[in-house]
């Protein structure tokens, strides 16, 4: 479905503000993990492999729309943070996989209640009903577009 015209976009206002939505909740996340030594980009990649059992960097490009550079250099760091290793897979020596340290598994089990306490400052002006509405929406339009994440969390409705 069609809603936006040339002669009605300079009126858009929607990606402006999933935009700054996104920029907020990493702020507010950068924040929270600052403790940590974390960023939110980094806590992103925690999160993806804790939860969704995400074992290589090609899987976690795909699912952070990242290219495999950036998504090197976030793993360098990680890595040196003492919070991930890489193995050689044993059965293809050209796969990665991806292990959290100890330390890494302790920071791991944090960031639900880090997570939980930035997401409650993001819509904490949000009523339980429009948050539910939010969450619906965004997860309709993600969706639609085919999001490998989006789906793996909601199915495909």
């Amino acid at each position: 479905m069609s809603h936006f015209t040339p002669e009605n976009f300079q009126t858009c206002a929607i990606g402006m503000l999933l935009g700054r939505a996104a920029l907020l909740k990493d702020r507010i996340l950068d924040w929270h993990l600052e403790a940590d030594g974390v960023t939110a980009a980094q806590f992103k990649v925690l999160i993806i492999v804790t939860q969704y059992q995400v074992d290589t960097p090609a899987e976690l490009c795909r699912y952070l729309g990242l290219d495999s550079g950036s998504m090197t250099r976030m793993l360098d760091r990680l890595e040196q943070k003492g919070l991930i290793l890489r193995n050689r897979c044993p059965d293809d020596r050209r796969q990665v996989r991806l292990a959290l340290t100890a330390d890494g598994q302790r920071l791991a089990d944090r960031l639900p209640q880090v997570g939980a306490a930035a997401m409650n400052e993001l819509v904490g002006v949000l009523q339980p009903e429009e948050l539910k509405t939010l969450e619906g929406l965004l997860a309709k339009i993600l969706l639609g577009a085919g999001d490998p994440l989006t789906i793996r969390r909601f199915g495909d409705r």
